[in-house]
């Protein structure tokens, strides 16, 4: 049995709507500016946290050991 040409259309129609709505959401997610928002919120949000707050501790305790290991050994 053939198919009516009207549905062929309003079937070619719904995929095409359904296409474009798919790649508006692609777009959307991996859009440069939302990600780095959404990862700038992210780590402001990890560095109020007590873990964060060790971590940046850790890094500035690291950092001014080897500096003051360079300033030790550039004396000798």
């Amino acid at each position: 049995m053939p198919r009516d040409p009207r549905q062929i259309q309003l079937e070619i129609d719904s995929a095409r709507e359904s296409l474009a709505a798919t790649l508006d959401q692609i777009a959307y997610r991996t859009s440069p500016t939302r990600l780095k928002s959404k990862g700038k919120d992210a780590v402001q949000r990890f560095l109020q946290t007590p873990a964060g707050q060790a971590t940046v501790g850790a890094v500035g305790l690291l950092i001014t050991f080897v500096v003051v290991q360079k300033v030790r050994h550039r004396k000798r």
